[in-house]
């Protein structure tokens, strides 16, 4: 008597390309195969600023036939690859809460910038102390902007990317204020104060006004820390000096976005850029 064979499924084959899953169009700032993969940005700001950086590959731009019209001069001087599409086709690529206003760019991420490049440029210095949340940082980018801050310095871990929610949070800031991100924010302080920039480290319980501190200066840079925890104990060593921006009403704390903005707007008032 002769057994049946088991059936076996075929193997494999390694050549053809695996079905596209669900969901995978959806933009991404970063492929997992690192910084040469596209970003994708949305909104007004975000988008004409990033159109007009020459340190920017766009790659193609998705908009609505209202915003064709409405910026018609910019994207002619752009040069893109552009579609006319739908509203709802935009949306089904940034998701639901996105706030597109019609346009969504494909382009290359921004060139890697460090902590000399930063120096080199005019302006108060904003160091962030593992603020993770992208809202906040892109808040923080577009006050640097407005105040011409020289850049940003973050970690390289626990702090956001150049996401798509950063970049539209600073209202186009992210191409104007450079971010440099370090493997060890205390040594990063440490090469501010050796290159002859004070660092002074924000914190409501410090008994230092930061307008007192910043007068003494022409240029500062500004340490930051996460909402809640605030500075970590080595950051607030580093630091040279320990402020605080005083304020009228019953709460003294401030959200990290509203706090770089005065302080920023403190720095200004004492020393200008550079």
């Amino acid at each position: 008597m002769t057994r049946n064979k088991t059936s076996r499924p075929a193997p494999r084959d390694r050549n053809r390309p695996d079905r596209k899953r669900r969901g995978s169009n959806k933009p991404r700032s970063r492929g997992p195969s690192g910084p040469e993969d596209a970003e994708w940005l949305y909104g007004q700001h975000t988008v004409l600023e990033a159109l007009k950086n020459p340190k920017r590959r766009n790659e193609s731009l998705l908009l609505t036939e209202n915003a064709a019209k409405r910026f018609d001069e910019v994207l002619r001087a752009a040069q893109v690859p552009s579609e006319i599409v739908t509203t709802g086709q935009i949306t089904r690529q940034t998701g639901p809460d996105a706030v597109h206003q019609g346009l969504l760019l494909k382009t290359s991420p921004l060139p890697p910038v460090d902590l000399q490049d930063i120096l080199e440029r005019p302006g108060p210095i904003v160091v962030l102390d593992q603020i993770t949340d992208p809202h906040n940082v892109g808040a923080v980018l577009r006050s640097a902007t407005a105040f011409a801050a020289a850049g940003l310095v973050m970690t390289a871990r626990h702090s956001p990317g150049a996401s798509a929610v950063l970049a539209k949070s600073a209202s186009g800031g992210l191409e104007h204020v450079p971010i440099a991100k370090v493997t060890n924010l205390s040594k990063a302080i440490e090469t501010l104060l050796a290159n002859g920039v004070p660092c002074i480290g924000l914190d409501s319980e410090a008994e230092e006004d930061l307008e007192t501190c910043v007068n003494d200066h022409a240029r500062v840079a500004l340490v930051l820390g996460a909402e809640g925890k605030g500075l970590r104990h080595k950051t607030r060593e580093t630091c040279d000096r320990l402020a605080n921006i005083q304020v009228p009403g019953a709460i003294q704390s401030l959200n990290v976005s509203n706090a770089a903005a005065l302080a920023l707007y403190i720095a200004s008032r004492a020393g200008g850029p550079g």
